[in-house]
Formats: C-alpha cells, sequence, structure tokens
C-alpha cells in the first residue's frame, strides 16, 4: 500500500486557506460599517404677522434745555439744590444777597412818594390860580405856568414808578429759580462767590419727560415710508415708532412721529425726522444714540426663520436646508427686517422648508442628517 505524506509547505498553506474562508464567506465583515447619520435641529419656514418697519440711528434731545445765568451781582449767600436732583418750575435754585437790592427798592418808594407829594401841590396850585383867573384876579400866565408844574410833577411820578419797578424786578433776580421741571447738572460756582452777567451759566436744566428722539431719513427712504403707509383707498396707515437702547433692549414706551424737516440736508440727501417719547422714569437721557424703528400698526404676513438659522460668508446670507431625501442643501436668501428671534426672509425660501438652526457646524451642503423638528421655544433666546 502507497502511503503519501504531504511536504511542510503544503500543510501551512491549508492552515491559511482556512482561517481566510470565513472571512470570504461574510462580505459584511470585509466592508467597513458606514458612519452614522449627523443629527440636526430644524424649524420650517412659516408666514407670520410682521409690521413692514424701517431702522435708523437717532439720538434723544430734550424738549426744554436752560442755562442758568445771573442778572445781577452779588454774593452768593445760598446754593438751594443738590446738584443731579429733579427740581420743579419755582423751585429756589441760588440766592444772591439782596440787601442792596431792598434799600433800591427802598429808596425809589421813597422818590414816588415824595413826587406823589408835589404833584398833590401842583395840583392844588393850579386850581387855585385857576379859580382866580376865571374872577380875573390872576394874570393867564400863571394859570399856564402853574398847569405846566404839574404836568412836569406828574411826569416825575411815571419816572419814580418805573425806577420803583427796576429796582423791584433786580431784587426778583437775586432769587434764581427753575423756570422749568426737569434735572439741575453740576453748579458752576458755590456760596461765597461772587457772581455777576458776565460770570456765564451757573448750572443747566434738562427737562426729562417727554423727550426728543431725532434721526436722520434719506430721501430715498422716506419716500418708501410714505409708500408703504398708503392704503388702497389713499389714505395714510397709522405708524408707531419703536425705540432700541445700544444694548438692543426694547424701550417700553412707544414714540409719536410729530415732525419732519421742510429743508433737505444737500450734502447727505437726508433729513430731520422726530418722535416724542414718553420718558417717566429718566431712562432716556439727553444726547443718548438709540436704534429708531418705524412701524406699521396693521400687521401683515410675512415669510419668517429663525435668526439662529441665518449664517454669512463673503457671498452674503445663507441658510442650510434639510430637503425631502433627507440631504443638507444651502440657499441664498435675502432678508427683510429682524422681529424678535426671527427674520424675515424676503427671497431664497418657501414655506415648509426645514432651515437647519442647531448643528450648522457639523454639517456640510450634500450631506446626509437627520432632522429633529425643534418647538418654537427652543430657537428663542
Amino acid at each position: 500500500m502507497t502511503s503519501y505524506r504531504c511536504k511542510p509547505p503544503c500543510w501551512r498553506r491549508a492552515i491559511l486557506l482556512g482561517l481566510l474562508l470565513p472571512a470570504a464567506c461574510n462580505p459584511q465583515q470585509q466592508a467597513a460599517a458606514p458612519p452614522p447619520q449627523p443629527a440636526v435641529g430644524v424649524r420650517p419656514a412659516e408666514f407670520r404677522g410682521v409690521n413692514q418697519s424701517f431702522q435708523f440711528v437717532g439720538h434723544a434731545k430734550a424738549v426744554s434745555k436752560v442755562d442758568l445765568r445771573a442778572r445781577v451781582e452779588g454774593f452768593l449767600e445760598q446754593v438751594a439744590f443738590r446738584e443731579g436732583q429733579t427740581v420743579k418750575a419755582g423751585d429756589l435754585l441760588y440766592q444772591i444777597e439782596k440787601v442792596q437790592f431792598q434799600a433800591q427798592v427802598d429808596q425809589a418808594k421813597a422818590n414816588l412818594a415824595s413826587a406823589g407829594a408835589v404833584v398833590t401841590n401842583a395840583q392844588l396850585q393850579y386850581e387855585r390860580q385857576l379859580s382866580l383867573a376865571q374872577r380875573q384876579f390872576s394874570p393867564q400866565s400863571t394859570v399856564d405856568q402853574d398847569k405846566a408844574n404839574l404836568d412836569s410833577a406828574t411826569a416825575n411820578v411815571l419816572q419814580m414808578k418805573a425806577a420803583l419797578t427796576q429796582a423791584e424786578e433786580n431784587l426778583g433776580y437775586t432769587e434764581i429759580r427753575s423756570p422749568i421741571d426737569g434735572v439741575i447738572g453740576r453748579t458752576a460756582y458755590t456760596m461765597g462767590n461772587l457772581v455777576n452777567p458776565a460770570s456765564g451759566v451757573l448750572a443747566t436744566i434738562v427737562s426729562q419727560d417727554p423727550i426728543y428722539v431725532l434721526f436722520p431719513v434719506s430721501v430715498r427712504d422716506l419716500e418708501l415710508i410714505r409708500e408703504a403707509r398708503r392704503e388702497e383707498n389713499g389714505s395714510l396707515a397709522k405708524i408707531e415708532i419703536l425705540i432700541r437702547l445700544s444694548s438692543g433692549a426694547e424701550y417700553p414706551h412707544r414714540g409719536v412721529w410729530n415732525l419732519t424737516d421742510p429743508q433737505v440736508d444737500q450734502q447727505t440727501d437726508t433729513l430731520i425726522m422726530r418722535a416724542t417719547v414718553p420718558n417717566p422714569d429718566g431712562q432716556l437721557l439727553d444726547g443718548q444714540f438709540v436704534t429708531v424703528e418705524i412701524r406699521r400698526r396693521q400687521e401683515e404676513p410675512r415669510l419668517v426663520i429663525p435668526q439662529a438659522a441665518l449664517q454669512f460668508d463673503q457671498s452674503g446670507y445663507y441658510a442650510l436646508v434639510v430637503n425631502d431625501q433627507h440631504k443638507v442643501e444651502r440657499r441664498p436668501v435675502k432678508t427683510g427686517p429682524n422681529r424678535d428671534a426671527d427674520v424675515v426672509v424676503l427671497a431664497g425660501l418657501q414655506e415648509g422648508d426645514n432651515v437647519i438652526v442647531d448643528g450648522v457646524q457639523k454639517v456640510q451642503p450634500g450631506q446626509v442628517v437627520q432632522a429633529n423638528v425643534l418647538p418654537p421655544e427652543a430657537t428663542r433666546p
């Protein structure tokens, strides 16, 4: 009987073949497992009632601003206010020494009384000479002279009355009172200093409530605003003035548009518009920069998306959308005004488009993703 024995290379090949056969029979183990689809949060673009609006940069301006000045010369006896406090019209602010001015008033009163006595005597003298002349006991020339003396004395009384009025006014000027309601600033002079009309501004009072907000508007924007206000019947829709502070917070009180400057600045092709805004808490300060937004009071349906979905690069604004095949698409968009946490989309999207608001950084256009629709509250700040 003939026997065969396998050489060493033969049995080694058999062992290697046995190891490779299971892998060849399981093709799923040969291919690497695909990576999981990234999950993103989306919100559908939707129509919502939005007021048409225009935004401008403006500044607050006090309705009234008064610089206090001395109208007579004297030493300050009292500074009757605290810097930065709220004052009312008629409040005493400065007291200038009044002794010399009171003396001038007393002197003017005495001069007036003396002039009155002269008039009384001249009147009696004239009446006496007139009676004698009528009976031909006195010449007419004496009557004429007495009449002239009476007229001169009467004129002197008028002069004394004017001098008394001036003296009383000067006495009144020793008390510097607030002409308006407002907040008073720093005082340039303290008690004991000599002040006079050449001393300049003693302090400044700025009114607080209401306050003006002024903002420049181009002629083109003004035409757009008027066109946006125009109704089908030719009337103008009512608008409201919304103020935003430098922090972005919305000011709680609405303004009333009350002035459009009739002249255009030819260098900038703009004109100044003005709104009156309530300011009961003094939150707006004279000179403060604010953002002014002009809105139509009537809402119109506009397509909006969360601001978190809006992206920007060198080509402009765009949004990433998950289509029906669960793929990411890049959509360039044209935007309108912001509305709280949303932004109006004028072009580039349609109602129902699922825009990515969460996970934008981890996906690329063309990539398949797992989209999860987020509730509206999740996209609010």
